[in-house]
């Protein structure tokens, strides 16, 4: 499945693979919500989780490498590049 595919989805089966396929790499709080990023096949995903809500807020996936910038100083940079 590509990013295309996966982002046409709905939220419900984003999460669901993403909990099937995702590798954990790291978690970052922002806006009140835990984002968490996930390595999938060909791509990456945050999930946004809402602990206020006690639900997920967004799950998407994307490969621009600005949006990892945030994860930087926490993830394991091994993991992320499959060392």
């Amino acid at each position: 499945m590509d990013i295309y595919e996966f982002n046409y989805l709905p939220g419900s089966e984003r999460v669901a693979l993403v909990w099937q396929h995702g590798r954990l790499l790291a978690i970052r709080d922002y806006m009140e919500c835990s984002v968490v990023l996930y390595k999938m096949p060909e791509f990456f995903a945050e999930v946004w989780y809402s602990p206020e809500d006690n639900q997920i807020a967004l799950v998407h996936g994307f490969m621009s490498s600005k949006i990892l910038e945030p994860y930087v100083e926490s993830a394991d940079l091994e993991e992320l590049f499959g060392g």
